[in-house]
């Protein structure tokens, strides 16, 4: 990685199977259950295009000033494995990553890998010098995988 990028990258073991998993993460409308995200606007107007899960699957949001204005869009489904998600913000500022879900079967269930990479643009650079990427997103992935991990208990 170029001191241009960032990664950011948490991990977390889940007591459900993979397939479990999965089926919450390659379907976009299922994120409303887990992502760290969706309470950051009450009114957040989200739009869903192409198949209902897995590769070209589109889901575009715009909300409040928290909640900013984006698309993403799956491009890897490799059942049970992973899911690769291009994700660009528009709003507040512009920015281009890629999300990589990765699943591994263990003795105690499925250990998932949120990992987001990305180039810094002149505004991450700008808040970077105040706090690093790692440090203003990881947090969300964390609430995230405990959300995910609520999810798929109760699916």
């Amino acid at each position: 990685m170029t001191s241009n990028q960032y990664e950011v990258v948490r991990e977390t073991t889940i007591p459900a199977s993979a397939a479990t998993i999965h089926g919450l993460v390659h379907d976009f409308r299922a994120w409303q259950a887990w992502s760290p995200w969706e309470d950051l606007d009450p009114a957040l107007h989200r739009t869903y295009s192409g198949p209902g899960a897995g590769v070209g699957a589109v889901y575009e949001w715009s909300g409040n000033r928290k909640a900013g204005q984006g698309r993403m869009e799956i491009t890897d489904d490799v059942p049970s494995q992973r899911v690769v998600v291009a994700l660009d913000f528009l709003k507040p500022f512009r920015a281009s990553n890629t999300t990589t879900f990765a699943f591994e079967e263990t003795d105690g269930g499925t250990r998932v890998t949120w990992s987001m990479v990305g180039t810094k643009t002149f505004m991450t650079k700008v808040l970077g010098i105040f706090k690093s990427m790692d440090a203003m997103i990881g947090p969300d992935f964390e609430k995230g995988l405990a959300r995910l991990r609520s999810a798929a208990a109760s699916d």
